[in-house]
């Protein structure tokens, strides 16, 4: 069931990129809600739209046409600062890469975001060994990304994200690095953030045994919406 006011509420949006040729399409005409608590997939071949879909998400890109409501405010009237700090407010972000600074050490780098939004160092300190220590990494505060394993570097990441307190976890492709194993654990913990802690988790994924952790699938193709809906109806089809 839908919420009566959706986290994510997107009306008819379109985005094109102007080049030296003219105008290239990439999304046309993209509606859809995403309520709070939700556990959404995005799939779709490479050019699909999907990657540029989820910057729109994070407010890293903007519409060319259409209405974006994210909690409550609409971004297309938001200045760069406006929309920095309703990244910093709302969204946490999981990338592929770790994109940990080398370095520096865990607890580092899980605060150094919580700077930009002007926390407190003590509180900011506290939060980066809470969420490290939530992921299992509680002995390694100290320690450089280079001195822990893949899927350790990706904990990291999570709790980087988790140290915004979010009430959106936007993920790209996070397990594409990761083996079976270690990918099935960080899935693991997405599912309990949206499960025990109401997080609502957006994620891309080219791998539909990933996907399937998801209670929705949306599917893109060309631009457009051609699957939207339980994940029960995924196979393997869904990301040709």
């Amino acid at each position: 069931m839908q919420s009566p006011t959706p986290l994510i509420s997107i009306s008819h949006l379109d985005k094109q990129y102007e080049t030296a040729a003219g105008a290239v399409p990439v999304l046309h005409d993209i509606s859809l809600n995403i309520s709070s608590g939700e556990f959404v997939a995005i799939m779709g071949p490479s050019g699909s739209g999907k990657s540029t879909f989820m910057n729109i998400l994070g407010c890293l890109d903007v519409p060319t046409a259409g209405k974006y409501v994210l909690s409550g405010r609409e971004v297309g009237g938001l200045d760069n600062n406006a929309l920095a700090a309703l990244r910093n407010q709302v969204i946490g972000f999981v990338f592929q890469g770790f994109n940990l600074l080398p370095r520096a050490d865990l607890e580092t780098n899980v605060a150094l975001p919580l700077l930009y939004a002007r926390v407190g160092k003590a509180e900011r300190l506290e939060r980066a060994r809470h969420y490290l220590s939530k992921m299992g990494l509680g002995k390694y505060y100290k320690s450089l990304p280079s001195n822990i394993s893949g899927g350790q570097q990706q904990r990291v990441a999570i709790a980087r994200a988790l140290a915004s307190k979010p009430s959106l976890i936007l993920a790209d492709e996070p397990t594409g690095n990761l083996d079976t194993k270690t990918s099935q654990e960080i899935m693991d913990i997405f599912t309990q953030l949206n499960r025990e802690e109401g997080i609502t988790v957006v994620l891309v994924t080219h791998e539909p045994d990933i996907a399937a952790y998801a209670k929705r699938l949306v599917k893109f193709v060309d631009g457009v919406i051609v699957h939207d809906g339980a994940v029960e109806h995924l196979n393997t089809e869904a990301s040709a």
